[in-house]
């Protein structure tokens, strides 16, 4: 069986593994055995609460319980953009006019902006290829939303997640070549290596501060603003789903699309509920197969430093939830402990 849960020391050499799999264009997941161990120590206090809540950097990995093996890992920054700049372009419209002339153009313009600083922020989702089935994505990647729900004082009221910007085939980035290579004047995977590790204080000194005319821009470079990778698009139907929108900010280097909520206004914040284990003997008659609902709900516990979460056919009634023992132990739970539950996917109409 499959569990989300947080991240322990013992899982270095696993997520390094992870990061060779990623590839170019997501600069919080690089192959760098210093900078995962690094990363992996301030999340192993995050979950400790050893360091304030705007520095913390919650990662989780999908175990595969009947192998032992990391299947997948995601990630919530506290915050962004307090310790190092956090750069976006925000998208923004440029009107030139001339009653003489009888000319009125509308034009599209990209500002580079520190708007989103101190944004918590969702990262890191990666998901091994053989593992890309079923709701395992649905697992990964909304495990994150029930972790929010159960603790959103630990978080800012803005959240956001950097999409992985297109990239064609052969790796070529059209946005970065049209634009990015002017100015930085190295490929884009230097440019990202050195993203990955805190060096972005080129991005000021190099990128002009004036608005730059989106129609200078080669065709191919214009038409992949705010598109996402190819392996990516999946993800940002997750996160749409979940209540994230695109709101006109884009990734500098590849354009991806920056998707943003606020956390009060997340389906896990208003869908999700709080049931306590019953006996399991109440199992047959909570969960008979004919009372089962169509799809799996998320179930996790309720304990910050050791978080875990599942997908159960068990489904809460009146505030309990019958949870096989097998569940239980994967939760690290017991009969009369609590759990929040949320419906994986959206449901149709929900106030009638």
């Amino acid at each position: 069986m499959l569990v989300v849960r947080a991240i322990t020391a013992n899982d270095l050499d696993a997520l390094y593994v992870m990061a060779t799999q990623v590839g170019s264009g997501m600069t919080t997941l690089k192959p760098d055995m210093k900078m995962m161990g690094d990363r992996l120590a301030i999340a192993v206090a995050s979950f400790a609460e050893t360091i304030p809540p705007e520095k913390r950097d919650y990662m989780f990995v999908m175990e595969d319980t009947s192998n032992g093996r990391i299947a997948g890992v995601c990630a919530i920054k506290g915050a962004v953009g307090l310790t190092e700049p956090f750069y976006n372009y925000r998208i923004g419209t440029l009107v030139h006019s001339s009653r003489e002339l009888d000319v009125f153009t509308r034009m599209d313009t990209l500002y580079l902006s520190n708007d989103l600083t101190g944004s918590t922020e969702l990262c890191s989702l990666f998901l091994a290829p053989d593992y890309r089935t079923g709701n395992n994505g649905k697992l990964l990647s909304k495990s994150r939303f029930l972790f929010i729900a159960q603790f959103p004082h630990l978080f800012t009221e803005k959240l956001i997640a950097e999409m992985r910007g297109y990239q064609e085939e052969s790796g070529r980035s059209p946005f970065y070549e049209g634009l990015g290579r002017h100015f930085f004047k190295m490929d884009f995977d230097h440019v990202d290596d050195l993203t990955a590790v805190g060096k972005k204080s080129f991005i000021a000194e190099l990128m002009p501060r004036q608005p730059l005319y989106v129609a200078y821009l080669p065709e191919d470079a214009q038409q992949v603003i705010g598109k996402v990778h190819t392996s990516t698009a999946p993800a940002r139907r997750l996160l749409e789903q979940e209540g994230l929108y695109f709101e006109g900010y884009v990734d500098i280097f590849d354009a991806g699309p920056v998707l943003q909520a606020r956390v009060s206004e997340l389906r896990a914040m208003r869908e999700s509920t709080l049931a306590e284990i019953g006996l399991t003997t109440d199992w047959d008659s909570a969960c008979a197969p004919e009372s089962a609902p169509a799809e799996p709900m998320l179930v996790s516990n309720t304990t910050l430093k050791d978080f875990r979460m599942i997908l159960s056919q068990s489904v809460p009634v009146n505030g309990a939830i019958a949870l096989p023992e097998a569940e239980q132990q994967l939760l690290h739970c017991h009969t009369g402990d609590t759990v929040r539950t949320l419906s994986i996917n959206l449901r149709k109409n929900p106030h009638v």
